[in-house]
């Protein structure tokens, strides 16, 4: 090969796909940002002991599973994989008007224990024990 023929065709090949990794990484890291403002508006609607709650739980998650992208799920805090699809979510009390707010974690969170466990808990306030016990979840919930 002399050296006017450019670049190989496996090099062109890699270039491209180096090209869509680096675009699908901006969108990534585009969307992961929207997700967070989108939250962090729907955050600020929400009554002062709510919004304070579903901040801090913010927090923990993301910081607990920081591969989860923030986004909105019917109008709630959701935490997604890679894949899109929400493993942890937060619903306000307020949203329905409940006694209590809830944690809640789809099938795509592996929490499995036997035949039989939760996925959606109650939450009436944000003491350091069930600080942890959501951290533990959110932990158990990616494995």
């Amino acid at each position: 090969m002399s050296k006017s023929d450019g670049f190989t065709a496996e090099e062109r090949a890699a270039m491209k796909e180096r090209a869509r990794e680096l675009k699908a990484e901006a969108k990534a890291g585009k969307l992961k940002a929207e997700g967070e403002a989108d939250i962090m508006e729907k955050i600020g609607q929400m009554p002062p002991a709510e919004g304070k709650m579903a901040r801090r739980l913010h927090e923990i998650i993301t910081a607990t599973a920081p591969a989860l992208s923030p986004k909105t799920w019917y109008g709630m805090p959701a935490y997604a994989n890679a894949d899109g699809k929400v493993v942890v979510f937060f619903q306000g009390a307020s949203k329905f008007g409940s006694r209590y707010s809830t944690l809640g974690f789809n099938d795509t969170a592996a929490l499995d224990d036997g035949d039989m466990w939760p996925t959606v808990f109650a939450l009436i306030t944000l003491t350091p024990a069930v600080e942890k016990k959501v951290t533990a979840l959110v932990k158990k919930a990616m494995r």
